[in-house]
């Protein structure tokens, strides 16, 4: 299994519009063919900052929905309300 952790720190002003952007797509993400978790994260001292986790069932699964027209549609979209670049993370659990 992949774990896949992207913290977003959003314009402050805009943080409202990604929650609703979220909450439009998050259905759709937990469907999509190898997303077997999907959890949003807020910033404890930081508000405007969040992060996304989600479980693979490995890197082909999360590539393909990378190339699916519903990230083509929400990751653009997320890009405009952010004040600096995502950061991303790919992580297995250690033995």
């Amino acid at each position: 299994m992949l774990i896949r952790i992207v913290r977003l720190t959003l314009q402050p002003a805009r943080t409202a519009d990604f929650l609703a952007l979220f909450r439009q797509s998050e259905s759709r993400i937990r469907q999509q063919p190898g997303c077997r978790h999907l959890e949003l994260w807020q910033d404890a001292d930081e508000p405007h900052i969040y992060c996304t986790y989600s479980h693979w069932d490995d890197s082909t699964a999360l590539n393909a929905y990378r190339r699916s027209e519903l990230f083509g549609q929400v990751w653009p979209a997320t890009k405009r309300l952010l004040a600096e670049p995502a950061q991303a993370f790919s992580v297995i659990k250690a033995n």
